[in-house]
């Protein structure tokens, strides 16, 4: 391209020259004047680019002694050649590989390492011109190689041939004894090992040169082939690879015409080199043949002679069936994934059949691939998704129970105050308090799980916790169940919600006493354990760090390992009906994930089981607690003053806490919406001095028209309600001065006790 450039410079040069010549002889002066003027800027022009075109040869020479000097040291073979694909720089690696010399093309060079060099190079290099790089994975008589190719300024291309040389401990094709040869899909013969090459007498270009009979529907099966002694006879076996590529494998026959009959021993041998597992199936499914791969899959050393139904399940079909409707050549021979039921751990089989027909009968070749990894990703997947709708649908019944609860619990407050205990009707509404206040636990559970409920986390001590616990455990577990705790002496500190923690530990002791109606020993240890690097265990990865660890184990029955996975499922329960819930496990789950810990089961059928809890250790300063309602003191005679704009989307919850906070003195505006309540606060005239505000409602949430609000009216107190964990908009409320939150349901002492602590 440069040596083409500097020609076309020097005819231009001409050029101008003959045009400045022209202008000196013309009579006209005017008319001279613009020859010699053209002829001069072409001239000027031509210096200009000359000079460009030297600094551009200066450059590229630069590029090319840098990226000399940058791949002399690669391990890997590294060229470098100019358009014509002349070799220009070759690096130590490939001189020592190669027997090459400057100006020698590259497809000479790589003549013994692939059947057809000059097509893969001259493909690469225009997608190199396209994108500035381009790479392929092709087969090699070493084994599998990445040919990588990069645009090296105008004139010329980078090649690094990446994992040439075979990997210790690994096979390339080169070393197996079964002929073998890679094609494309136009049936370009891309490589041969060795075996095939001393077969056929040499190398070989296309498909037609060494089968006989290459039809369109497949080469799979018996074929002849074209050998160095003659016509043979072989099986063919074709596994699909990528970009249309096909290995092909050449299988030894019994009964090939001349030559002596090889015993199936010799057979079974080459077919157990080779690196896919293969099975001969007869039409009515009897193992005829199993290489050494098939035989470790399917988890038996002696499989001629079995039926494959006995073998695979869970088609979703017979496979009996199956087997018979593609020996008959019925229905397209699509891959299936099937489970092998001998092995004792989970092996799913991706399986491919191919018809054969010999002798006017029709048999079946299996190609069997590995499928378990892709099987338990997918597992893993659906199990996830499975759990997280589950988490999702439980936080929305929650609040919307929630909604519903404060309701009940609140106009039951209402009615209480006026009735005294001796009516008849104050029974009832106790009754009713009491229930609704139950199901408010049963929705705390709910909650739990989908780890939206509200924690009040201080730093804790577990050996403090289980002792102050170990008196009520010790009633739970009851006279035929024996408790013993085992601690750690100098167990550091965690940060958890003591209440929800000990409902975790007391679930998993009832659990473990209902295991064992015989009785027996529950064992509750805690111990440090510092984790150096990330534990992959049940589809979680616990980080690395300090934990403190609860085991709680028993010696009951056990779990039967088909139902370990679900044990943390809500709802889901072996108890029998109006014994359990199925929440107690899926409650325990959400506490610990949302404290940010981990929860594992071990379980042997007969023996016990073992719950691992995983909970980080806390070594930040201890935090003060937030005061809760709870702990807020309340005198419910006390008469509050002041304005309360109340905004709740739930009109039954916006009546009980309307009517509550009017009992007690306050001024109540109320709003169905945050536009509604904007539109009041326009008025300037209006005194408001609290926001009591719901967190989640339709248009407009509870921060965002507090924040609006707050712009007009700085100095207002804000109350948020929610159904929802105070976590899940915690960042939010942070921003928002003077507020504070109170969770669905609340009692009428509370909501008004929230409110006067606002207003005083």
């Amino acid at each position: 391209m440069a040596q083409a450039f500097r020609g076309r410079i020097w005819q231009v040069l001409g050029l101008a020259l003959v045009l400045v010549s022209v202008g000196v002889v013309l009579p006209g002066v005017e008319l001279s004047l613009i020859f010699i003027t053209c002829g001069a800027t072409l001239t000027a022009l031509l210096v200009l680019l000359r000079l460009m075109s030297a600094r551009q040869a200066v450059a590229e020479k630069a590029l090319a002694e840098t990226v000399a000097g940058f791949t002399e040291l690669d391990s890997s073979p590294c060229f470098t050649t100019d358009l014509d694909g002349a070799v220009t720089h070759f690096n130590a690696s490939a001189r020592k590989r190669f027997s090459v010399n400057a100006g020698e093309s590259l497809p000479r060079v790589m003549r013994d390492l692939l059947a057809n060099p000059a097509a893969l190079l001259r493909r690469l290099e225009t997608r190199a011109d396209t994108r500035g790089h381009a790479a392929e994975d092709v087969v090699t008589r070493k084994g599998h190689m990445r040919l990588v190719v990069h645009r090296l300024g105008e004139d010329g291309f980078l090649w690094r041939m990446e994992d040439m040389v075979e990997r210790e401990g690994s096979r390339g094709a080169e070393s197996l004894s079964l002929p073998m040869m890679t094609i494309n899909k136009t049936g370009a013969v891309l490589f041969m090992n060795e075996s095939l090459r001393r077969v056929i007498g040499g190398r070989a270009k296309r498909l037609e040169d060494i089968i006989v009979d290459v039809s369109e529907a497949g080469i799979s099966g018996p074929q002849r082939i074209t050998a160095s002694v003659g016509e043979l006879r072989c099986h063919v076996v074709e596994i699909a690879g990528q970009a249309g590529r096909r290995e092909v494998y050449l299988l030894p026959s019994t009964d090939v015409p001349g030559r002596p009959v090889q015993d199936g021993t010799a057979s079974l041998e080459l077919l157990d080199h080779m690196p896919v597992a293969l099975l001969r199936i007869q039409r009515d499914g009897t193992l005829t043949m199993a290489n050494r791969l098939a035989r470790e899959l399917l988890g038996h050393d002696a499989l001629v002679g079995m039926s494959f139904a006995d073998l695979v399940e869970g088609l979703g079909r017979s496979v009996r069936d199956w087997v018979a409707e593609a020996a008959e050549g019925r229905g397209p021979l699509r891959p299936e994934v099937a489970r092998a039921k001998l092995p004792v751990q989970d092996v799913f089989l991706q399986i491919s059949l191919s018809r054969v027909v010999e002798d006017g009968e029709a048999s079946l070749v299996a190609v069997l691939n590995d499928a378990t990894e892709l099987k338990t990703l997918e597992a893993q997947f659906v199990q996830s998704q499975k759990m997280q709708a589950i988490g999702q649908l439980a936080g929305g019944v929650a609040h919307d129970f929630n909604n519903l609860l404060t309701a009940i619990a609140g106009h039951c407050d209402l009615l209480l105050l006026r009735h005294d205990q001796g009516d008849p009707d104050y029974g009832d509404l106790v009754q009713i308090n009491q229930n609704a206040n139950r199901a408010a636990s049963l929705v705390g559970q709910l909650l739990a799980f989908s780890r939206k409920q509200n924690l009040q986390p201080e730093v804790l001590d577990m050996r403090e916790t289980l002792s102050d616990l170990g008196h009520l455990l010790n009633r739970l577990v009851g006279e035929r169940v024996n408790l013993a705790l085992s601690h750690e002496p100098d167990l550091p500190s965690i940060r958890a919600d003591k209440r929800q923690l000990e409902q975790v530990i007391m679930n998993l002791v009832v659990n473990a006493r209902d295991a064992m109606p015989e009785g027996g020993t529950i064992t509750v240890e805690t111990q440090q354990r510092v984790l150096k690097e990330e534990m992959h265990r049940d589809r979680a990865t616990v980080p690395p760090g300090g934990y403190v660890v609860v085991c709680v184990s028993d010696e009951g029955s056990g779990i039967h390992p088909d139902k370990i996975g679900k044990v943390f499922e809500p709802f889901w329960t072996t108890k029998r009906p109006g014994e359990g819930t199925g929440l107690g496990l899926s409650t325990a789950y959400g506490i610990v994930k949302q404290t940010g810990g981990y929860i594992f089961v071990d379980s042997v059928l007969g023996q016990g089981s073992c719950f691992t809890l995983y909970l980080p250790v806390h070594d930040r300063p201890e935090e003060a607690p937030r005061p809760t309602a709870d702990a807020v003191p309340r005198d419910h005679s006390a008469e509050g003053e002041g304005v309360i704009l109340l905004v709740e989307d739930e009109a039954p919850v916006r009546a009980f806490a309307s009517r509550a906070l009017r009992m007690r003195g306050y001024t109540v505006l109320e709003a169905e919406n945050a536009e509604d309540a904007l539109k009041m606060l326009e008025d300037i005239e209006l005194k408001v001095d609290v926001f009591v505000t719901d967190v989640i409602m339709p248009g407009m949430d509870g921060p965002s028209w507090v924040r609006k609000a707050l712009e007009m009216r700085p100095d207002v107190k804000v109350v948020f309600v929610s159904g929802y964990a105070e976590d899940s908009f915690d960042n939010e409320q942070a921003l928002i001065p003077n507020s504070v939150f109170l969770p669905k349901p609340f009692s009428l002492n509370e909501l008004t006790a929230k409110v006067h602590d606002q207003t005083h």
